[in-house]
């Protein structure tokens, strides 16, 4: 199972963000048009990824709802029929809630940063420091609150919960 240190935070300013973004990791790797769909389990989460290309990715992991770097434990598949899985997968389980996003993907070292769009809500940034295998949390934690102060990331701007929370609470 691989792991990462994840943190989300509100974007208030995204051009400044941006900028000192690009500054740290250098212009985005890729722009990505998503729509997850989350559905029910009994377990941690089960998203369906749709790139929109004919590809996407199935994606079961567990992570607490805390503001704080916190460990992500995660599961992926992919596929070449998303369509036809959420379909199915709604259809078992039943999807309980939608984001569809665009994303900036950026790489800071070992460290995936996203610069969010997500409709219905607005502007984010995730950080998800990727772990080694025997690597311990607390390692990734203090890398992801060094990106956090080199980006001007400050505590009260974190969020407790996913998107797909914001927007159930919302609907």
């Amino acid at each position: 199972m691989a792991r990462n240190i994840e943190i989300k935070a509100v974007c208030r300013d995204r051009a400044a963000l941006q900028s000192r973004i690009e500054a740290l990791a250098g212009a985005p790797t890729a722009e990505l048009r998503q729509d997850d769909s989350f559905f029910v389990c009994a377990a941690g989460r089960l998203k369906l990824r749709d790139f929109g290309n004919g590809h996407g990715e199935l994606i079961a992991y567990e992570r607490p709802d805390t503001p704080e770097p916190s460990l992500s434990s995660y599961t992926r598949s992919e596929t070449e029929n998303p369509a036809g899985l959420r379909a199915t997968l709604t259809r078992a389980l039943g999807c309980w809630v939608r984001v569809v996003k665009t994303r900036q993907l950026y790489m800071a070292g070992r460290t995936r940063i996203h610069l969010d769009r997500v409709d219905g809500l607005g502007d984010f940034v995730e950080l998800e420091v990727v772990l080694e295998a025997e690597e311990r949390p607390a390692d990734g934690q203090r890398e992801a609150e060094r990106l956090m102060g080199q980006l001007g990331i400050e505590a009260h701007d974190l969020c407790v919960n996913a998107y797909a929370d914001m927007l159930a609470a919302d609907g």
